[in-house]
């Protein structure tokens, strides 16, 4: 083995490429981690908590009562019913408005600002053929942005 030519042998990196690699990786480990902690990533909002109950009438007035029970006040513009037939709300009843996607607001004709415990809605299928026993109603919740929704109550009819 010759030592003294391991001890005198210069092939290594140079100390500038050392530095400038150095360098690079502080700057990428930095700028991943300003991202987490800044929160400059997307941010998506969250659905709020909420419970609703369900009265249904099956007599010749076919309507279903929702009821906001619990959880937190909910803005009746984002707050969308949905169904496979028309519905109008009571309200509104006879005003032409009735399609398968309702705002809360809209079917209490413009009158709630805020969907808080106790407060309720009624709708009605708008075609007299038409019955809520065989849909499935949705409570469905959308941002602001309009970017993310969130189902959050499902109400199946007893021939649904």
């Amino acid at each position: 083995m010759k030592l003294n030519q391991l001890f005198a042998d210069d092939d290594a990196v140079s100390p500038v490429i050392g530095v400038i690699l150095m360098v690079a990786i502080t700057v990428i480990l930095a700028a991943v981690i300003g991202t987490f902690v800044l929160g400059l990533g997307e941010q998506t909002a969250t659905a709020p908590q909420a419970s609703f109950s369900f009265d249904y009438n099956q007599s010749s007035a076919d309507y279903l009562n929702i009821t906001h029970e619990s959880g937190g006040a909910i803005d009746s513009d984002q707050l969308n019913i949905t169904t496979g037939v028309s519905i109008y709300g009571t309200a509104e009843a006879g005003s032409g408005n009735a399609s398968e996607s309702r705002t809360w607001t809209g079917l209490n004709g413009d009158t709630q600002t805020d969907v808080t415990a106790g407060t309720s809605v009624t709708i009605l299928p708008s075609g007299a053929s038409e019955t809520l026993a065989d849909q499935t109603v949705r409570l469905v919740w959308t941002d602001e942005a309009g970017s993310s929704s969130a189902t959050l109550q499902r109400w199946s009819g007893p021939n649904a």
